[in-house]
């Protein structure tokens, strides 16, 4: 089979691998019809995830069909239509029954990191039972390469993290992908204020007909100023980081209102400063997490209801045998408008 290979960083190729076999009760073997690339990815290919080793298949996200099920699975069989959870999880182990998937002993985010992934035509999938969903015929599959990974991210360790309420004030300081997740699924709480951060004048203006009430453009304008005189100098109830740089952190910290909240999603690959001087007295909480994807069957219900259409997030298409073309085209988002790239095998 055809697969994308992580050779180190800043090294990748598209390769022939053996297609994966059962090595557990628990497996399924997925033919991978539609993929993605995550943000995440390419923090690996910088090297900032030394748990992916030099050789491993990347991709976490996508859907496909059951090709092969191992002994033990029960819940799913050849020729179910599936979509790929981004965590995998044993469902029995301590962190589990606590619904931290994110921290299973046997799984977690393993998939395209401690174990080859989905961006190639077949996938091993271990705890089957627990880290795949069914999907119904005639479901919009692209959509639903976003709840692999994106929309779960952007509202379990956004949204939900940073206690957006009725009414309150919310800024996403990040308007890829996984800050356009947060913003779509924000809504949910009806906030009366969203305020989009970023330095892209072009995602900028999609988070505006995603629903966001202000837009900043953070390379015009200092944002802490312009986000303070939004709120009449109060600041945010939640402040979303979805960058994983030390800037946006620091913007977080410069914006949060007294008793607010800052929900880090940022994968971070260097250290960040936390300004003790001056937020010791705000009784602000600061929260970081790994998405669980514990929301995954709730979104499913509202993605098929129509309630959102997370296929709005992808603006351009490949086959497989152009992958380091979709990589070249996600990488330089700033020049080609790429919010997630869809990859069909």
């Amino acid at each position: 089979m055809k697969a994308l290979v992580y050779n180190g960083p800043g090294r990748k190729s598209l390769e022939e691998r053996p297609v994966p076999q059962i090595q557990s009760p628990g497996d399924a073997v997925v033919r991978i019809t539609k993929t993605t690339i995550c943000g995440t990815d390419l923090h690996i290919l910088k090297g900032d995830v030394p748990t992916c080793a030099p050789g491993r298949i990347l991709g976490h996200e996508g859907v496909g069909v059951v090709h092969a099920v191992g002994a033990g699975v029960t819940s799913f069989h050849e020729g179910d239509r599936v979509l790929v959870s981004c965590i995998s999880a044993c469902g029995k182990c301590e962190y589990c029954r606590r619904g931290m998937y994110s921290h299973c002993t046997t799984g977690g985010w393993i998939l395209g990191n401690e174990i080859d992934g989905t961006q190639a035509e077949f996938v091993r999938i271990p705890h089957a039972d627990t880290s795949l969903y069914h999907i119904s015929d005639g479901a919009d599959e692209a959509a639903l390469v976003m709840l692999s990974d994106i929309l779960p991210t952007g509202f379990e360790c956004g949204v939900l993290n940073g206690k957006v309420e009725p009414g309150s004030s919310v800024a996403i300081v990040g308007a890829g992908p996984i800050g356009l997740a947060a913003l779509l699924t924000a809504q949910f709480y009806a906030p009366a204020q969203i305020i989009m951060v970023d330095m892209d004048q072009n995602r900028l203006e999609v988070a505006k007909r995603f629903g966001a009430t202000h837009t900043v453009d953070a390379a015009a304008t200092d944002p802490a100023v312009a986000v303070m005189a939004i709120t009449g100098g109060r600041g945010v109830d939640t402040a979303i980081e979805a960058v994983g740089v030390p800037a946006s952190f620091v913007t977080c910290e410069n914006i949060i209102a007294a008793g607010g909240t800052i929900a880090n999603v940022g994968v971070h690959g260097v250290k960040v400063d936390l300004h003790l001087e001056t937020l010791w007295s705000r009784n602000i909480t600061i929260t970081t997490r790994l998405v669980d994807t514990v929301t995954t069957p709730m979104l499913l219900k509202t993605v098929q209801s129509g309630r959102i259409d997370p296929a709005t997030l992808i603006t351009h298409r490949f086959t497989l045998d152009r992958i380091l073309d979709a990589y070249e085209t996600f990488g330089h988002a700033a020049e080609t408008h790429a919010l997630k790239v869809l990859i069909e095998t």
